[in-house]
């Protein structure tokens, strides 16, 4: 195949409170680009995805999304001061623990998909290597 993708933009589904979890988003540093009918572009730096208005319990606990950051850190920091958990009902925050694949941050949103939040290792993978 000649044509080569360059982006890939998930739908995250909102929950039952699309307001709350834009309001969530942008305390996790998230701007929204747009918003139309139930979707939201939210961009983070180069990350970016559409939190659509909808609530599929089973499919919100069975979704993850990888966010990489550039200080796992320096972000654990700035949003664990934020009382997220407190603030959002159903949130839930891990802070960054070592595992076989990398250090990370878990946080459930609003909705109840986990965000799997790492430190970025490098600017992006070449052909035939995959994420770690």
């Amino acid at each position: 195949m000649t044509a080569q993708g360059i982006a890939l933009y998930p739908f995250v589904p909102s929950g039952a409170n699309f307001t709350l979890s834009l309001a969530f988003f942008a305390e996790l540093g998230f701007d929204r680009m747009w918003q139309h009918d139930g979707l939201a572009g939210l961009r983070f730096g180069a990350a970016y995805f559409m939190l659509q208005y909808i609530d599929v319990a089973e499919w919100q606990k069975n979704q993850m999304i990888v966010l990489e950051v550039d200080d796992l850190e320096a972000y654990w920091r700035e949003i664990d001061r934020k009382d997220l958990p407190g603030r959002f009902g159903g949130v839930r925050t891990r802070p960054p623990t070592d595992f076989p694949w990398g250090r990370e941050i878990h946080i459930i949103d609003p909705g109840g998909v986990c965000w799997h939040v790492r430190q970025a290792k490098r600017q992006g993978f070449s052909e035939g290597d995959a994420p770690e």
